[in-house]
């Protein structure tokens, strides 16, 4: 596109007056990209500048956010034409809302060493490519972090989003308090501020948040060069810090007693130990926690400083999982407690006072009845197929539960209360048999190939989800497991389970799994005798 005003380009040489200033602002719904956009616009104007805003919608579901764009300069007298978009190599300041949306800008050339500013907020919004895949699917924010460092000639980032939660307020206040902070325009404080009051609600919040970016921006900004951007916090490890815990006394003395337990093993595996336990408590109760400990002992028994307690570490995060298997009694209690309607306003932006509407959807199968009822009722009507057959055509349909309303609530909080019978229930004795296997199928490897138990624990991984996901990950499970005897015995047996439940985790369907599966067979009498 053509400038009226020749000089106004945005290059080396052009003097302050005739300079277009290029912004760009990469936001995801809900995250206040075009509140940022218009305040952007209002602090150029009230600094004797012209600007024009305009945006490009990026597509639904997270895989692109919409760009807000902003160009302006000094006003001469003359009106300048304006582009509607950015171009690659041409950007000054580019505001990503979103870690991996700074990615994405750097893929696109919008950002460049030797002219843009890039500012990011450090956390992470799952994309849904990282959320379709079985396993972890989660990019790497450390090369985004190198790679932004790299392409950028300033780089400026940190947990925005935390500051505006923090504060009351949306993303967007933190974001213009990082532009603010970073001197990247030629603006005053004080116009931030006023662009932001001029908005009428909120105000205090945004405020608040735009001055803690503001001060965190600044810190950054004049800090030495090659330390410009926040590093992640230190993962909390201490045992004194974990065991901060809450609650009646009588249950208190229980945990501590607990607690104490984990205290006295090898230090390797005690993190993970205690957030084990806290898993499992919180699902259950303090005996509950006892369980997983006496179980958790075995492991340890078997372990050694030599192999630097894996099997522990394992042992540790993956009984925890197994222990508090999904149901329809766990859904129930995380949907009524007080903590989820908390995060469910936060996200939502409800403010106090104001009614929330919640529709919860709910479509048991007669595998979630029959888990549900005493195990002795519950395998008389499995082992009936006309009669489970007849009570799945009641059952098995969709229900939208209203958790807003009392008999939506009461409905679902009475379910939830009957994890204190849940040990007597079916789906408990089910699923507390076929952790017994598993686990003690990994021990029993442990002597003869510490690897291979190690990496028959690590198959829990597989196991994950409620209902019908719930099966699938049970057969990818019992799959990869069943090629145990065809390995067994061998030097890599342990990196072929690896990589069988590695390529149980690429896909939904389990086409990689089939084709490792083949692989594994082709072996044929090639092992060991």
């Amino acid at each position: 596109m053509l400038d009226a005003v020749p000089s106004a380009r945005s290059k080396a040489g052009a003097p302050d007056d005739e300079r277009v200033i290029k912004l760009a602002v990469l936001a995801v719904g809900g995250q206040g990209g075009g509140v940022l956009a218009d305040w952007i616009t209002d602090v150029a104007e009230r600094n004797g500048y012209v600007a024009q805003s305009t945006s490009v919608a990026g597509v639904a579901q997270r895989t692109g956010a919409t760009i807000y764009y902003v160009e302006m300069c000094r006003d001469t007298g003359r009106l300048p034409v304006f582009a509607l978009s950015p171009s690659q190599g041409d950007v000054d300041i580019l505001i990503a809302a979103e870690l991996m949306e700074a990615g994405r800008a750097i893929i696109r050339g919008f950002v460049t060493p030797e002219r843009t500013t890039l500012i990011a907020s450090s956390h992470r919004i799952a994309a849904v490519s990282e959320k379709i895949e079985p396993g972890d699917g989660r990019a790497s924010s450390s090369k985004v972090h190198a790679t932004a460092e790299a392409a950028a000639k300033r780089f400026i980032a940190f947990d925005m989003e935390k500051i505006a939660a923090d504060n009351g307020s949306m993303i967007s206040a933190s974001l213009l308090g990082a532009l603010a902070g970073s001197d990247a325009l030629p603006f005053t404080h004080e116009s931030y501020e006023q662009a932001v009051s001029a908005g009428g609600r909120g105000v205090k919040a945004s405020l608040a948040a735009f001055g803690a970016a503001y001060d965190r921006a600044r810190g950054i900004a004049s800090a030495p060069s090659g330390d410009k951007t926040e590093q992640p916090a230190a993962a909390e490890t201490s045992s004194g810090a974990a065991t901060e815990v809450s609650g009646p006394e009588s249950l208190l003395k229980g945990w501590q007693q607990l607690a104490a337990r984990v205290a006295t093993l090898p230090v390797p595996a005690r993190d993970m130990a205690l957030r084990g336990l806290k898993k499992v408590v919180d699902y259950q109760d303090i005996a509950y926690g006892g369980e997983y400990l006496d179980r958790f002992d075995r492991a340890v028994a078997l372990d050694d400083a030599e192999h630097a307690y894996a099997l522990s570490i394992a042992a540790a995060k993956h009984l925890a999982n197994a222990m508090c298997y999904d149901d329809m009694i766990r859904v129930a209690d995380l949907k009524t407690r007080s903590s989820r309607d908390r995060r469910v306003r936060r996200e939502v932006g409800v403010k106090d006072g104001s009614v929330l509407q919640v529709t919860e959807y709910f479509h048991p199968r007669i595998e979630e009845f029959c888990g549900t009822l005493p195990a002795g009722l519950g395998s008389y009507i499995e082992s009936r197929p006309k009669l489970a057959a007849f009570l799945d055509r009641r059952i098995n349909r969709g229900r939208h539960i209203r958790t807003d309303s009392f008999a939506g609530f009461a409905a679902l909080w009475f379910i939830g209360g009957l994890r204190r019978w849940r040990r007597r229930l079916l789906r408990h004795k089910v699923e507390t048999a076929h952790l017994e296997r598993w686990y003690a199928l990994a021990l029993g490897q442990v002597g003869q190939d510490y690897a291979l138990g190690t990496e028959i624990l690590n198959c829990r991984r597989l196991i994950k989800g409620y209902s019908d996901t719930h099966a699938r990950a049970q057969s990818k499970f019992d799959r990869v497991l069943s090629a145990l005897d065809l390995v067994k015995g061998r030097p890599d047996a342990a990196d072929w389970i690896r990589r069988l439940r590695e390529a149980a985790l690429k896909d939904e369907k389990g086409d990689m799994l089939d084709g490792a599966l083949k692989t594994v067979a082709s072996l044929g009498d090639t092992s060991p005798s």
